[in-house]
């Protein structure tokens, strides 16, 4: 049972540490709720067993857009995994130039995953949205009605009347470091609603000092954040706890 007051890192590849499994440790002794997303469905089945001995970790089934040029074909077994997973991601579109070519393709896998979504019903998803924010909105209002499942938009960088839409759409937002790096990203955070934040480490693809960030750091996020809105941190973690709990119920 997770507790009602305790911190949140809801996109962390814990697989992809090198003491992953000390990792998955620390999420329940730091009392971190921590979603451990996969970039591949390959992994999930493993990650599920490690998993199985904690209390805060719950684990995402994947099929990263940067991986779809080469891993396609693993949407079959995605598929068949699907009806056992409640929580999807890393999923999602990425129109950056390295992984550009592959686009078309990642748009097919992404309109998969959401129509599979939508037809089992109760799915949340953490998506990345890499120079595609309008398109992925635009996947995501034509093939997951909010009825049918949730979307966590993962370290979101598009525009202040794409976030309107995305809330509109009933989309949550994870909140990692490097979104509050500078005055015009913060602005940008500024702007989510309270009752859709959530925290997020992305790591170890993000750094905190000169070390990977791990799950507990999401508290220096909340700190931030407190500031940023002007209220105390315990409160921000209790918003954030009530965000967790409604998008979960």
């Amino acid at each position: 049972m997770r507790s009602l007051n305790q911190l949140v890192d809801y996109h962390c590849h814990i697989d992809l540490y090198p003491d992953y499994k000390q990792i998955m440790r620390e999420c329940d002794t730091d009392g971190v709720a921590t979603l451990a997303v996969t970039t591949t469905p390959l992994a999930w089945e493993r990650n599920i067993e490690l998993a199985s001995t904690t209390q805060n970790v719950r684990v995402a089934l994947g099929l990263h857009p940067q991986l779809v040029a080469d891993r396609a074909h693993e949407i079959s077994l995605w598929n068949e995994l699907l009806p056992k997973a409640r929580f999807i991601g890393e999923v999602g579109l990425d129109a950056s130039p390295r992984f550009y070519r592959s686009f078309e393709k990642q748009k097919d896998v992404f309109q998969h995953i959401l129509r599979a979504c939508s037809r089992s019903g109760d799915k949340i998803l953490s998506v990345h949205s890499v120079r595609a924010t309008k398109i992925v909105l635009d996947m995501i209002e034509k093939n997951l009605p909010e009825t049918r499942g949730r979307a966590v938009l993962h370290w979101f960088t598009g525009t202040s009347k794409e976030l309107r839409r995305a809330v509109e759409l009933g989309c949550y937002f994870s909140i990692n470091a490097a979104m509050l790096t500078s005055d015009k990203k913060t602005k940008l955070v500024a702007e989510v609603p309270l009752d859709r934040v959530l925290t997020e480490t992305d790591g170890p693809f993000t750094q905190s000092g000169n070390r990977p960030s791990k799950p507990s750091d999401v508290s220096m996020i909340v700190n931030q954040l407190a500031k940023l809105h002007r209220i105390p941190e315990a409160e921000m973690i209790s918003t954030i706890t009530q965000n967790l709990q409604r998008l979960e119920e």
